[in-house]
């Protein structure tokens, strides 16, 4: 089982439905009403869409160059380790696997069942309660039928990556052609029914922050609607021509991300005001509700389902090959690094992911994790855009299929942007960002200990790590 690799199984389609898929989730069912609230005006919200829209296409496009000349297992795990030492790909890989990617996946399985209480209200209802201060807030611990329910469809879909990552690429590609025709009827009913007008776009919210704080929150917003665009990297042993067909899913992904959040918002403040929409708890329910009525409001549930679910079928795919990474150059448990050899899968690392992100989500404190990471994540994120100037130095002769457009100024505006964006969490939740620090860098005790071992067993040899990223490259 140890011998068994994985294998170049996914075109360019699964690749690029992985960045489509795992971006557009419920962040554009929800954050418009955040961000206008912030911003005032619709006007301006279409502006913060696409100032992210951009950053997170330089993101893509610095992403690209790195994902082309390094296309393995793990993504940022690759790029930070090929850049600064295997540190700082521990940092990001510890990081993913325990808070960032498994507090993602359970939020996406929470709010799925959130949108299948509107059609089964029992859902919210309460299983069992156990009189121990461990709940959210440090109130009694609840289980409610819906968790049970988004843990076990956490736990199918660890068991389809389980089988194949072709079937798991199938399943992505169709989810995600579904529910782009699915947004994309919300979009034509919106526009077409004849209850917009376009006077709705020169609204304004009455009071609101507005200025330089209130773009940032409002950009805090629009990009956790664009975050995942960097997942097709960490199927990087898997993609089929990955010096082609990485990139190419990179750039066109995000490019087409961007396009059906402006349609969606365009759609939105036709029907409704800006206060309207600042006032919506759920915007796109809303919209459709007046626009067709009750049917319309279903409809949308429907279509923010299927779309949660790819982008939880795309989290789990991509987001199963870091533990793995890790664990096969040494820096993780050893047993996550096996492949099962008939379904050329990393089966203990999907497992291990599913099991953690159904843990955090039967906790219910993985919103709270999620935050604290925002502040080292994007840390992490600006430093692996840097890697594209410092693989340039320190490794010039490294073969690069792509390189990045605009370079050095795409990858140094995504760099500025990362460092504004830190300094203005660091402001606005000094505790969180520090908290946060603090959890990350308690994964380095085991980072020690793993390199003291992997030093004593392979003292003489090259480098576990350097073998290994090698055979993923190849």
């Amino acid at each position: 089982m140890h011998r068994a690799g994985l294998q170049r199984s996914l075109g360019f389609w699964p690749a690029a439905s992985v960045v489509v898929g795992t971006v557009i989730g419920s962040g554009i069912f929800l954050v418009p009403s955040d961000m206008i609230t912030a911003v005032g005006s619709p006007s301006m919200v279409f502006a913060v869409w696409i100032f992210g829209g951009i950053l997170s296409l330089f993101g893509a496009l610095s992403y690209a160059e790195l994902s082309a000349a390094l296309p393995g297992a793990g993504g940022e795990y690759v790029y930070l380790n090929a850049a600064y030492g295997p540190l700082f790909g521990f940092i990001y890989g510890w990081t993913q696997t325990w808070v960032a990617k498994s507090a993602s996946i359970a939020t996406l399985a929470t709010g799925f069942y959130r949108y299948l209480a509107d059609f089964f209200p029992g859902l919210d209802g309460v299983l069992f309660t156990a009189a121990l201060p461990i709940g959210p807030r440090g109130g009694a611990f609840e289980v409610r039928y819906g968790q049970v329910f988004s843990i076990a469809l956490i736990l199918f879909l660890s068991a389809v990556n389980y089988l194949g990552v072709r079937l798991g690429g199938r399943i992505q590609v169709a989810l995600t052609a579904l529910k782009i025709a699915l947004i994309a009827g919300v979009v034509a009913v919106a526009v077409l029914a004849g209850n917009g007008h376009l006077s709705n776009f020169q609204t304004a919210m009455p009071a609101h922050p507005g200025g330089v704080t209130g773009f940032f929150a409002a950009l805090v917003a629009a990009l956790w609607a664009y975050d995942g665009w960097n997942n097709a990297g960490m199927l990087g042993s898997e993609i089929e021509r990955p010096e082609r067909n990485l990139p190419r899913a990179l750039i066109l992904g995000t490019i087409s991300v961007i396009v059906i959040y402006l349609l969606t918002n365009l759609a939105y403040f036709y029907v409704l005001s800006g206060p309207e929409v600042g006032a919506s708890a759920r915007v796109a329910a809303d919209v459709m509700r007046r626009a067709a009525g009750s049917t319309g409001s279903s409809v949308v549930s429907i279509a923010a389902m299927l779309s949660i679910f790819a982008a939880l079928n795309g989290s789990i795919l991509s987001g199963s090959r870091v533990p793995y990474a890790m664990a096969r150059h040494g820096y993780f448990f050893a047993s996550i690094a096996r492949v099962h050899p008939r379904f050329h899968t990393p089966g203990p690392s999907i497992l291990l992911l599913g099991a953690w992100s159904s843990l955090l989500l039967l906790s219910g404190q993985y919103r709270e994790l999620y935050t604290l990471v925002i502040f080292p994540s994007w840390i992490l994120y600006g430093m692996t855009a840097a890697a594209v100037i410092v693989l340039r130095r320190k490794r010039p002769e490294m073969p690069r299929p792509y390189r990045v457009w605009g370079y050095p100024v795409v990858p140094i505006a995504f760099v500025l942007v990362s460092l504004v964006l830190l300094y203005s969490t660091l402001l606005a939740s000094p505790r969180e960002s520090g908290i946060g620090l603090a959890l990350i860098l308690m994964g380095l005790p085991f980072y020690f200990h793993w390199k003291r071992a992997g030093t004593r067993q392979h003292s003489g040899d090259a480098s576990l790590a350097a073998r290994h990223q090698q055979d993923d490259q190849n």
